[in-house]
C-alpha cells in the first residue's frame, strides 16, 4: 500500500487530470483499433488491396500529425483541457460516420477528419498531467494515462469480437461516437493546471528552434519519427499477420481468437507502460527508453517467426510490453524538455514531426507484404527500433527535473 501513497495520496486536481487524460487517451486508442481489426471485412467488403488499405492508415496518421501540431497550439492558447474536449468531439464524430460509408473515397474523407482530433489529444493530455504532478512522481502518473491506451486497445478488441460476428463492422464504428458523452464530464469536473494560467502566452515558439531547445527538438522529434515507424508498422498490421490465412503467410486465427490474442498483447502493454514510469522515475529517462527500444528490436523479428498460436500467444505480451512501452517515456521526456509557455506546442510539433515521417509506415509495410510477405515485413521493423535507440542517445537526462 506504500508503494501506491503518491497515487492515493495526490491532490484532487492531480486525481482529475490522470483520470481526464487517461479517458481521453483510452478512448483515442479504442477508436484506433477498431479500424484494423474491421480491416479484413473492410477491404472485402469496398474492394480495397492490401496496400490501399496502408494508405488509409496513412492518411489518418498525416491528418493526426496535421491536428497535433495544431491543438498543440490550440492547447497553450485557450487550455489542457479545452483542447482535449474538442479533440474527444471530433474523433467520436467521424469514427460514427466511417460506419456509413460505400466507397473507399467516402471512407477516406472520414479517416482524415477523424485524425485531426486523434492527433491533438496526446499533446494536450500530456501537458495536462506534466503540469499538475510533481517531478518525483510525473513519470508514474503518466505511465498511468499511457497504460489507459493498452485498455482502450483491449476495449476495442472486445467491441470487435463481441459486435462484428452479428451485427457487422458498421455498428463497430457506431460504439465509436460512445467518447463524446465524456466531455460532458470534462467540461463540468475538471480545471486548467495552475502552472499554465500563470505561464501561457509568454515565449514565442521560435524559441524551441534555438540553443539547447533547438537540439532537443531535432533529437526527440528524429527519435520519434522512427519510433513512431516501428510502432505503427507493427501494430497496425498485428491483427492482419494474425488473421491472415497460413497460405498467405499469417496464422489463420478467426476474427474472435485475433481479439483474444490482442487483447492478452494489451496486458503486457499496460504492464509496460506502468513499469517504464517507475523505472524511469528511479533510475533515469534516457537509459530506460533505450532498453526499451533495444529490446523490443531483438523481439520484433522472433514474433513474426513464431511458428503457432501458442507461441503468438506467449510472445504477445512480451511485445507488447517493449514495443509499446516506451511511450510512456516519450511522454515524460518531451514534457520536460519545454517550458510551459510552448510546451502544448512544443509537444505537438516533436510529435507530431515524428508522426509525419512514421505514417509511411503501414503503407510501407502494406507494400513490403505484397512483394515480400507479410512475415518479412513484420521483421524488417526492428531496424526502425534500432534507429530509435541510436538517436535517443543525444537525449539530455531530465530525471528529477522541476518544470519551468
Amino acid at each position: 500500500m506504500r508503494r501506491m501513497q503518491w497515487l492515493t495520496g495526490a491532490t484532487t486536481i492531480q486525481k482529475k487530470a490522470l483520470l481526464t487524460t487517461s479517458l481521453g487517451w483510452m478512448l483515442d486508442s479504442m477508436d484506433m483499433m477498431l479500424f484494423s481489426l474491421v480491416l479484413v471485412e473492410l477491404q472485402r467488403d469496398l474492394h480495397m488491396s492490401a496496400s490501399i488499405s496502408g494508405l488509409l492508415m496513412s492518411l489518418t496518421l498525416v491528418s493526426a500529425a496535421i491536428g497535433g501540431i495544431f491543438f498543440g497550439w490550440f492547447a497553450d492558447k485557450v487550455g489542457r483541457t479545452h483542447a482535449l474536449m474538442v479533440c474527444m468531439l471530433i474523433y467520436s464524430i467521424f469514427t460514427a460516420c466511417c460506419g456509413l460509408v460505400h466507397s473507399v473515397p467516402q471512407l477516406a474523407v472520414f479517416r482524415f477528419l477523424l485524425g485531426l482530433g486523434i492527433g491533438g489529444e496526446w499533446a494536450a493530455g500530456g501537458a495536462l498531467v506534466a503540469e499538475t504532478w510533481p517531478d518525483e512522481h510525473r513519470g508514474k502518473a503518466i505511465g498511468i494515462a499511457q497504460a489507459s491506451w493498452a485498455l482502450g486497445y483491449a476495449l476495442g478488441a472486445a467491441i470487435t469480437a463481441l459486435i462484428m460476428p452479428h451485427f457487422g463492422w458498421r455498428v463497430v464504428f457506431f460504439v465509436g461516437v460512445l467518447p463524446a458523452l465524456v466531455t460532458l464530464w470534462i467540461r463540468k469536473s475538471v480545471g486548467e493546471p495552475e502552472i499554465w494560467k500563470e505561464k501561457a502566452a509568454t515565449l514565442p515558439i521560435r524559441t524551441m528552434f534555438h540553443g539547447k531547445l533547438g537540439i532537443a527538438t531535432v533529437v526527440i522529434a528524429s527519435m520519434n519519427a522512427a519510433s513512431l515507424f516501428a510502432w505503427w508498422g507493427l501494430f497496425t498490421w498485428i491483427p492482419r499477420f494474425l488473421s491472415l490465412p497460413i497460405a498467405q503467410g499469417g496464422r489463420g486465427l478467426s476474427i474472435v481468437q485475433a481479439s483474444s490474442w490482442t487483447i492478452l498483447m494489451q496486458i503486457g502493454t499496460g504492464a509496460g507502460y506502468l513499469s517504464f514510469g517507475y523505472l524511469a522515475d528511479s533510475l533515469g529517462r534516457k537509459k530506460t527508453y533505450i532498453a526499451f527500444l533495444l529490446i523490443a528490436a531483438v523481439l520484433v523479428p522472433i514474433y513474426a517467426h513464431a511458428p503457432g498460436a501458442r507461441s503468438l500467444l506467449l510472445l504477445g505480451p512480451i511485445v507488447g510490453f517493449f514495443g509499446t512501452g516506451f511511450f510512456s517515456g516519450f511522454s515524460v521526456i518531451a514534457s520536460e524538455a519545454f517550458p510551459t509557455a510552448i510546451r502544448g506546442t512544443a509537444m505537438g510539433i516533436v510529435y507530431n514531426t515524428g508522426r509525419f515521417l512514421g505514417a509511411a509506415a503501414p503503407y510501407i509495410i502494406g507494400f513490403i507484404t505484397e512483394k515480400s510477405g507479410i512475415v518479412l515485413a513484420l521483421s524488417s521493423i526492428s531496424i526502425a527500433f534500432f534507429v530509435a535507440a541510436l538517436i535517443a542517445t543525444g537525449l539530455k537526462e531530465t530525471k528529477s527535473h522541476a518544470l519551468a
